[in-house]
């Protein structure tokens, strides 16, 4: 790779910045240019619904790399700078401001937007999306100087943001047109204990509530529900999910999932053009454990295809993708997951706590064909650890004694004959 032509980053996200860390740790000594439209570092997103909004502090100790990482690892970092096009054929970038950057291999790492309801776009006075450290900034001052907020979305970032509003102390209403929350990653059983969960931490919730109309007013937004009931609140935050930012990629001829919307790519983040590599939200991958290609929103996800494609673009070879985790925190709660749901998982539960318990503490454990698939904790995820050695095995006839929460999970765990059923694939 010619040491003066650059590997261009486009998007200055969590999977652009470990790329270009990975890229150095690797022993690229080469250029690297990362380019990214907004004006901040690059920064982590999952704080943004939780300790950012509750507390300004926060706003500087997100960062993916400490302050100077970049200039002492001679990565040149480009803010407010916006790739507009990509010339595959000649291995150009064209920029916003007149520029044209020659790559040696450029990897897309551009996120996705918040998804719009088209009658309040974003500028509605009282409504607020929330992606970025600025919409954060803008809504924890709206919240400062707010008593109530309609929540518009029962997903992961509705529910976070919910949660920390009701923190905050305001009358929080949440809007979900599904019957239950978070429908594609839990089971119906834990659906209905989180239901119950943020009713008794005083939030109204309201699900199977399809919206009819949404009518900006002087002092707020009304919400008309389809069952005809009216809310109205001066404050109105919308988290109905995310759309992968591909325009670039599209408009460059890269093939997209026809599913799903993002950027297809192989095992090691290669698009389907030569030296053209993406990771992270904008991208669709896929997932061997679930027989099918995804796009995986998540922190880890993030860290590691950024890993995975940095080592491609030098040709080095790597370990593979780490099984998908994710975590959320919400109500009390801190709930983590590992491997993934699909519609036909079995699960079992190891322990069980109330809905209004201070701080519940219990596990389910998914099975697909008798094999654990997916594994659920609720403040429990320092059990995720010794669960890891028996994934992919037959327990279907060791669910009773591992749901038993009166033995350490570590010591069941141990003690088990896995040897006995080889893992396969999920």
């Amino acid at each position: 790779m010619p040491q003066d032509t650059p590997i261009l980053i486009v998007g200055a996200g969590q999977a652009g910045a470990m790329a270009a860390a990975e890229l150095r740790r690797l022993g690229h000594r080469g250029r690297i240019v990362m380019a990214g439209g907004e004006r901040h570092a690059p920064y982590e997103r999952p704080p943004l619904s939780k300790s950012v909004l509750a507390d300004a502090a926060q706003d500087g100790k997100i960062g993916v790399h400490p302050a100077g990482f970049y200039a002492g690892q001679e990565i040149e970092l480009r803010l407010g700078t916006t790739v507009t096009a990509l010339d595959p054929a000649h291995s150009v970038a064209h920029c916003a401001d007149g520029e044209a950057i020659r790559y040696a291999a450029c990897l897309l790492a551009t996120g996705g937007n918040a998804r719009v309801l088209p009658t309040l776009p974003p500028g509605t006075p009282r409504v607020h999306y929330l992606r970025t450290l600025d919409d954060a900034a803008r809504l924890r001052d709206a919240m400062q100087r707010a008593r109530e907020v309609i929540v518009i979305g029962g997903g992961f970032l509705g529910l976070e943001t919910a949660s920390t509003a009701a923190g905050l102390g305001l009358r929080v209403t949440l809007i979900e047109s599904a019957d239950r929350l978070l429908g594609r990653a839990l089971p119906p059983e834990l659906g209905s204990w989180l239901a119950q969960r943020v009713l008794a931490q005083g939030v109204e919730l309201r699900l199977g509530c399809g919206i009819a109309a949404l009518v900006p007013q002087a002092d707020g937004v009304q919400v008309r529900l389809a069952d005809g009931a009216a809310l109205q609140a001066p404050l109105v935050v919308v988290a109905i999910g995310l759309t992968p930012e591909v325009a670039l990629g599209a408009a460059a001829g890269l093939a997209l999932d026809p599913a799903n919307g993002g950027i297809q790519v192989d095992q090691q983040g290669r698009t389907s053009a030569a030296g053209i590599y993406a990771a992270g939200d904008c991208c669709s991958q896929y997932q061997p454990r679930l027989g099918a290609h995804m796009r995986l929103e998540s922190w880890q996800s993030a860290n590691e295809q950024a890993r995975i494609a940095a080592a491609a673009m030098l040709g080095v070879q790597t370990e593979p993708a780490a099984m998908p985790w994710f975590w959320t925190d919400q109500f009390g709660c801190n709930v983590q997951m590992l491997g993934a749901a699909t519609p036909d998982t079995r699960y079992a539960w190891r322990g069980i706590a109330a809905s209004d318990a201070p701080c519940p503490r219990f596990m389910l454990l998914g099975t697909r064909h008798g094999r654990l698939s997916h594994a659920i904790a609720i403040n429990a995820g320092g059990d995720l650890r010794p669960l890891r050695a028996l994934f992919g095995h037959a327990v279907e006839d060791l669910l009773p004694r591992l749901c038993d929460d009166a033995m350490p999970l570590r010591q069941l765990v141990r003690d088990l004959p896995t040897a006995a059923a080889s893992p396969t694939t999920l």
